[in-house]
């Protein structure tokens, strides 16, 4: 990069013309302001004295040296202690001739061997997915995506919860309340099924709760001794206890969920290397917990309970099997975590959780280290921020969630209006536009779920994330489709891609777009460090409001030089290439036409 190339010339002028010993590394260079001529800006204060000359004059010597020995340096601009440094055009146009045509630029090449594992979706097989379902999957298949980009060896899977007393609330509710009912006598999906039971039950558990405050007890006496609960202990106990008939209900009623889980991950584009299911993984950590006895890692009280003491690292005592011998989460996970690394071998294990989490994940860690785990160190909890609608938060207990389902068609259906009312169908076939409308409503809904840092909570806007203009993923397919288009003309026309680079000129804009795309590799590499989509939408959507701006100030068709044109139709091949594989990482599909 020009960056390493400058820092590295920078510390021979140093060496060479003040005696100054300075590693490359630690050369301070910044990008210019864009007030200032310049590309790149070094700071000269540190070394003052060492050079024994004023601020201005050390600069001055200092351009004057890069601009005398460094062919990349094409001149340079003292501002007080600044020195500002503009890299040669012939190194940029030289570029774009080098990697106009590179399937995939910016992807890096050279594997690095770091096998990692992303564990993201992890549903409730008693409802449907929902809104912060789609975070949690859109995450997990993006960060996933741009690992690999970054030439990691890369798994995924997911974890079901299928057992528990909230599976039991719906079983429990389809028993009493179902008649037989089915996904094909219902015409549900088998998951919405599912989870109108669960609502049912919550419904009725409510009621009983009332009635018996009104008897005279207590609120939490009426949650404890309420009818429905009680039954959905027993249920519960029956299914760990391997009651056959309460085993085939399961069974079925799962079978039917994952049927319909299956229909929205294909809708959403994403797909697991693995499923794991708490079913069979939540006894495995017993074993564990028995190692970490004998270890003097956990220690056990008078009731039989076992627990570990972590005050020491600022947090409390936790429990890791109860009284009765059931175990609790982080039994389970530590269970599971041994059988992953077992399956996979990963040197990092990356959970997609939401932050209400971050204390379990701190526990988890700190328990593996302690049992010297050769895994724990490389577990990270990617914790992110609930999202929320303008009308509030959602509770699924009470059916008021914002079903996965219907807001992916919901979206479709808003893609297709806002796309007619803007007059971008024309020419298209009808099965052309049906394309076109997934393609925009889900783009839309991705790319404003993955914009906004992991860690923060979002707000997500249905009408604001499909509008086809500012941050928003219709604004850049469209650019995308735009682009396509000029390629597409300049194909037919027979227009040179070849270009004689003496006798190119760069405009701003032209600079500014190629100094863009110059940078993709290293917004890529950020990303994967960072675990931070957000950082490669928001490039690309820079990136695409700096074409748009290069395609109202220079044609591309009409221009009659044709050195001229053909570095504009490079340009367009090149953006239009990061485009689609920037968007391709999100899981986002990009329109040929529009």
């Amino acid at each position: 990069m020009i960056a390493d190339i400058l820092k590295h010339q920078i510390a021979q002028a140093l060496h060479n013309v003040y005696q100054i010993e300075v590693s490359d590394e630690n050369v301070a260079l910044e990008q210019t302001k864009p007030d200032f001529e310049g590309d790149f800006t070094f700071v000269v204060f540190p070394y003052l004295k060492q050079s024994k000359k004023g601020p201005e004059q050390t600069a001055q010597e200092l351009g004057a040296y890069l601009l005398e020995q460094v062919e990349e340096v094409a001149s340079f601009n003292v501002i007080k202690g600044f020195l500002n440094l503009v890299v040669a055009q012939n190194y940029w146009v030289n570029f774009l001739s080098k990697n106009f045509s590179t399937n995939n630029f910016g992807f890096a090449t050279h594997p690095t061997h770091q096998k990692i594992l992303v564990e993201y979706s992890s549903p409730n097989t008693n409802k449907p997915l929902h809104l912060g379902h789609i975070r949690n999957n859109l995450l997990g298949y993006a960060v996933s995506e741009i690992l690999k980009a970054n030439a990691h060896l890369v798994h995924t899977c997911n974890l079901v919860n299928d057992r528990g007393i909230h599976i039991c609330k719906s079983m429990l509710a389809w028993m009493q309340q179902g008649n037989g009912e089915t996904p094909a006598s219902s015409g549900l999906k088998g998951d919405h099924l599912v989870g109108k039971y669960y609502v049912l039950f919550d419904k009725q558990y409510k009621a009983e709760q009332h009635e018996l405050v009104a008897q005279g007890l207590t609120q939490e006496q009426a949650e404890k001794q309420a009818p429905s609960i009680l039954a959905a202990q027993d249920l519960l106990r029956k299914w760990e206890a391997g009651d056959e008939e309460t085993v085939s209900i399961w069974k079925t009623m799962n079978g039917w969920v994952y049927e319909g889980f299956n229909v929205s991950y294909r809708t959403l584009g994403i797909s697991f290397d693995k499923y794991y299911y708490e079913s069979n993984t939540y006894l495995l950590g017993k074993e564990i917990v028995e190692e970490g006895l004998q270890k003097g890692v956990f220690y056990k009280k008078d009731d039989g309970s076992v627990w570990i003491d972590l005050t020491a690292e600022g947090l409390d005592h936790k429990l890791v099997l109860r009284a009765d011998g059931t175990s609790v989460y982080t039994t389970q996970d530590m269970g599971t975590a041994d059988l992953k690394y077992t399956d996979f071998g990963c040197n990092q294990s990356i959970y997609v959780v939401g932050n209400e989490q971050d204390y379990h994940f701190k526990v988890l860690q700190l328990i593996l280290k302690k049992l010297g785990r050769p895994y724990a160190d490389g577990i990270y909890h990617l914790s992110y921020g609930m999202v929320e609608l303008p009308e509030g938060k959602m509770k699924s207990r009470e059916g008021t969630v914002v079903d996965a389902d219907d807001l992916m068609a919901a979206m479709v259906e808003q893609a297709e209006e806002t796309t007619i009312e803007l007059g971008k169908t024309e020419g298209l076939s009808e099965e052309e536009l049906k394309n076109l409308y997934n393609m925009v409503g889900l783009g839309a809904l991705k790319y404003f779920m993955l914009k906004v840092d992991p860690k923060k909570k979002m707000l997500f806007n249905p009408k604001e994330s499909i509008d086809f203009q500012g941050n928003t993923g219709p604004f850049i397919q469209y650019t995308h489709a735009r682009i396509k288009s000029v390629l597409r003309n300049a194909q037919a026309a027979n227009l040179a891609m070849q270009f004689d680079a003496a006798e190119i000129t760069l405009s701003k804009v032209e600079k500014e777009l190629l100094v863009s795309m110059y940078t993709y590799p290293e917004v890529l590499a950020e990303a994967g460090k960072s675990f931070s989509p957000g950082i490669l939408c928001n490039y690309v959507y820079d990136l695409a409001k700096i074409y748009s701006h290069f395609y109202h100030e220079h044609s591309v068709l009409k221009e009659t030089n044709v050195n001229q044109q053909a570095l504009r139709l490079q340009l367009c091949t090149l953006t239009a290439d990061i485009i689609r594989s920037s968007f391709q990482l999100l899981g986002i599909q990009v329109p040929e036409r529009m």
